[in-house]
């Protein structure tokens, strides 16, 4: 009895389990050269050259668009490649052309009609991009101007005032871009785009980054810089960031980390942090330190009379 019962556990680990692989997985194309004319083997496909000569040439109407909406019906015996044919030629035309296989059991079922699985294989084999181009307009809101028309009556007019990167300009609004940027709640300051076919205007708010975003950013930037910072240097950098701005601080890392190495030290002290913020200025500092020594400098605008050029004889 146990000699039996050892054979039957010895007869249950031996099963494996066998994994399918598609029949036409080999397909790559319906293996044309150039002149449409079939090689011997190629792309997976052997033989059947008239047939496959015939798919090329039904593969070049499809590129050239003389086909669309139209079937082709291929007929012949089991096992004579039509699937594979069918197969290549979806191959032939590129990645984004769907293909769809079915059996005579799918349509034939009694779980679903023939209408339903006809019509969900052709939604599957249907490949449909829509491309969609549009003329935007973005830039930041400087004056938006909304009153109503000098005649009395009831139709707004407006003047929206945009500054992008080259320029700022003047827009007349009608009364379908005004009640787009009321319902937007667009005010100067706001950065917008505007869909020059529609006039459809997207209003594209910022917020500030909090005291926590801001320590964790410059915490991401010293791992990136491979810099070691204390934790109260981390934490001056973020007043830093706070006071003045988020760019200025990042600067401050690289500059911070030299200072320490000078020193050999292995990371970044709070005293590190503050000696590179007192060598190099912010924005406002820099405007409060050309404003104080304006009278000192070179063809300043202060006031004072621009220095004559020196008149060279030949």
């Amino acid at each position: 009895m146990a000699s039996i019962a050892a054979a039957q556990v010895q007869e249950v680990r031996s099963i494996t389990r066998i994994e399918r692989i598609g029949a036409h997985s080999h397909i790559r194309g319906l293996g044309l050269d150039d002149s449409l004319e079939p090689r011997a083997v190629s792309q997976g496909m052997v033989g059947q050259k008239m047939a496959r000569k015939a798919a090329g040439v039904v593969l070049q109407m499809i590129r050239e668009g003389k086909i669309a909406g139209r079937a082709v019906l291929l007929a012949g015996q089991p096992g004579t490649g039509k699937t594979a044919i069918a197969m290549g030629l979806a191959q032939a035309l590129g990645p984004d052309t769907p293909f769809t296989s079915m059996a005579g059991s799918e349509i034939f079922s009694l779980e679903m009609s023939k209408t339903e699985a006809l019509t969900q294989a052709i939604r599957k084999s249907m490949g449909i991009r829509i491309k969609e181009e549009s003329e935007i307009i973005e830039g930041e809101v400087v004056e938006v101007v909304v009153e109503r028309a000098a005649g009395g009556g009831g139709a707004r007019v407006g003047r929206l005032t945009l500054k992008t990167t080259d320029m700022e300009t003047n827009y007349d609004m009608g009364a379908k871009m005004i009640d787009s940027l009321l319902k937007e709640k667009v005010q100067a300051g706001d950065v917008i785009t505007i869909d020059k076919a529609t006039g459809k205007i997207n209003n594209m708010p910022t917020s500030p980054y909090s005291h926590q975003e801001l320590r964790e950013i410059l915490n991401i930037r010293c791992e990136e810089e491979d810099c070691q910072m204390s934790a109260d240097a981390l934490t001056v950098l973020t007043r830093v960031a706070t006071e003045t701005s988020l760019r200025y601080a990042i600067q401050l890392i690289t500059t911070a980390s030299l200072v320490s190495k000078r020193r050999k030290a292995n990371e970044v002290s709070m005293e590190d942090v503050k000696k590179v913020y007192s060598l190099f200025l912010d924005e406002h500092r820099s405007e409060q330190f050309l404003k104080e020594y304006q009278d000192e400098f070179l063809f300043n605008d202060g006031g004072g009379d621009a220095p004559q050029l020196m008149e060279v004889s030949q």
